[in-house]
């Protein structure tokens, strides 16, 4: 039974969303097809993450329903990876990247048999836009696909080997892939800029004729059919044309794009690419909600020797506690940024302004990053027992490395954004700094003043070095000699937001318990963000000197006072032992851990525990 203070706790994590989008989804990872299965070789690995997914799709509502309300898909986005981050790969490919962009640009009567086919999971649905040598540079990709008006087919051709597909699911043969590829459309001798494309990859017997694919080097843990793809003069029907409103063919058969220029038009090809980074957001907030909830309940247990007693549990070390409650609180202000993230999005995505992109593109950057110190916090702070697959951690590390860099690489995802917003983010005047006199240091509202004073600081020292005309530079110098003072503002306006949504979770939070919980949880995130640029608050008058020294003493306090709320705040993750099947996670770590390798009792019991 949970508590009055975890279930008001939930409600704020889920957005008062459990019941409707997430119970069910968590209930899948319950059957026994998630069961860990060990000695698996790779490819082994991977076939089993095609079965769950088929297994996944089957038990939920259909794809088409599911892409209609985007928190649905949020939710699956958050739960397969803490089981098999392979299933997760495959799930958010195949339902947002890949039938996302099909239904988007390509809902008509003549491709509905191709909609239901992917609808259906008759055939998985693979992505294929990253070239191997452009890597994110979509934009510049050359694959292209040359109209044939005699046959009204598109002749899809890779022209070099730069231009090869990057990443893309094409190794397993026996499974049909039915993908989306993005390619130059040329028509009538012009050049008309990137389209997305149905491609038949494979139809269960091999791969189809002019298809030719390679499998990349293996990954730790994700054992998927990655691989290598290139088209060798493959004919494509022209209704496999995905040109949904950029464009489409005239009476007499000839190509016309819409109006507007050929960015927007790929923009809009793109589309399914916003939603992903939320999706990607998700899993990893996912899979740092689950390595802090494993690592606190290991560490309440795990007993070590103490002046004048034999039997401390870690977690009560004060630099346990502040690698760990650290980590809970960036864990929850995620979070509470992720949902406001997606809330905006789900009101605005008919018509995406440039805020919201930004939102977007910040939240997958900062989360993914943060996730990423989180789950390497709790792995190392649970020991040699971290490295195991079996409970949980590691794997989840090599999750964070691909996202990362899924859906945009976070360094030039957020430059890109740190541009945008010095270029139309109207210039503030300078503001003074505020007065940290009197002033509380675990008080939010004094730590959200620095830290935005901080922001807009870095934004004016960026134009000003961007506008700097006292030497004779091109763009790229001037805007490599601003590049990372906008970079750490496009940063720290993730963090300020997160910190905003923190306080407004605690002033909506209806249990007390869990309002002090929050609360405390709030400090501690915006005083380690203050104390990482200490130096800089300093001199410019926004912390004292005193105030500097009193900063590790000020987070040592604040864990001191967590200490009492960490069960609770752990339990409003709506995880347990049970679904996640990591040893270390349960009620008895040793039992557990005995019962999963098979080892004996203690001396004297020959009885395997696991009998």
């Amino acid at each position: 039974m949970t508590s009055a203070a975890t279930d008001d706790l939930s409600r704020l994590l889920f957005d008062g969303r459990y019941e409707q989008a997430h119970r069910d989804v968590r209930a899948l990872l319950l059957d026994p097809v998630f069961d860990a299965r060990e000695g698996l070789t790779m490819t082994e690995a991977g076939q089993l993450a095609y079965r769950r997914s088929r297994f996944v799709h089957g038990a939920l509502e259909r794809p088409l329903e599911i892409l209609r309300d985007p928190w649905r898909l949020f939710a699956l986005a958050e739960w397969p990876s803490l089981l098999d981050v392979s299933t997760f790969s495959l799930l958010m490919v195949h339902y947002n990247l890949c039938f996302g962009t099909v239904v988007e640009h390509g809902d008509r009567p003549d491709l509905k048999d191709l909609v239901d086919e992917l609808d259906r999971l008759d055939s998985f649905g693979p992505y294929m836009a990253t070239e191997l040598g452009y890597g994110n540079n979509v934009a510049a990709l050359r694959t292209e696909a040359v109209y044939d008006a005699g046959s009204r087919t598109f002749v899809l051709n890779t022209p070099d080997a730069l231009a090869q597909k990057f990443m893309s699911y094409s190794g397993f043969r026996d499974v049909p892939k039915l993908a989306v590829v993005m390619a130059r459309l040329k028509a009538d001798g012009k050049d008309h800029g990137v389209f997305p494309f149905l491609v038949r990859i494979s139809d269960g017997n091999g791969l189809c004729e002019g298809v030719h694919a390679a499998a990349c080097p293996e990954k730790p843990v994700q054992g998927l059919d990655n691989g290598l793809t290139w088209f060798d003069h493959v004919r494509v029907p022209r209704r496999h044309l995905l040109h949904g409103d950029m464009g489409g063919f005239a009476e007499d058969g000839t190509f016309r794009p819409s109006s507007g220029n050929r960015r927007k038009r790929f923009l809009r090809a793109m589309s399914r690419i916003l939603p992903g980074r939320l999706c990607v957001s998700s899993a990893a907030v996912g899979a740092g909600r689950a390595s802090v909830y494993i690592a606190l309940r290991y560490a309440a247990q795990r007993l070590t020797n103490a002046p004048g007693r034999n039997d401390l549990p870690v977690v009560e070390y004060r630099s346990h506690q502040l690698a760990l409650f650290t980590a809970l609180a960036k864990v929850y202000a995620m979070t509470l940024l992720l949902n406001h993230a997606k809330r905006a999005y789900v009101e605005q995505r008919d018509a995406v302004p440039a805020e919201l992109n930004h939102l977007v593109s910040i939240t997958k950057a900062l989360s993914t990053w943060e996730m990423t110190e989180v789950v390497a916090t709790s792995r190392e702070r649970c020991g040699a027992q971290g490295i195991f697959s079996a409970n949980r951690i590691a794997d989840y590390g090599s999750l964070l490395q691909g996202l990362v860099t899924a859906e945009g690489d976070n360094q030039v995802l957020l430059a890109t954004t740190a541009g945008q917003i010095i270029a139309q983010d109207p210039e503030q005047p300078p503001a003074a700094a505020p007065d940290p006199r009197g002033k509380d240091l675990r008080d939010p509202a004094f730590l959200l003043a620095a830290l935005h004073h901080r922001e807009q600081e870095l934004l004016r020292a960026a134009r000003e070095a961007l506008a700097d005309d006292s030497r004779e530079r091109t763009y790229l110098e001037a805007w490599n000699g601003a590049m990372n003072t906008g970079l750490a503002a496009a940063r720290l306006r993730g963090v300020r937001t997160a910190l905003e949504c923190f306080t407004r979770a605690v002033d909506g939070a209806q249990d007390g318990r869990a309002r002090e919980a929050l609360g405390l949880l709030a400090s501690l995130y915006g005083l380690t963000e203050v104390q990482r640029d200490a130096g800089w608050y300093l001199a410019r008058g926004v912390l004292t000197a005193e105030q500097v020294e009193q900063l590790p003493g000020a987070v040592d306090g604040l864990c001191a006072l967590v200490r009492p709320h960490a069960g609770t705040l752990i339990d409003g993750f709506r995880l347990s032992p049970e679904l996640l099947r990591a040893p270390i996670a349960a009620d008895d770590y040793v039992g557990a851990f005995q019962r999963r390798t098979g080892a004996f009792g203690p001396a004297g019991d020959q009885t395997p525990t696991g009998s």
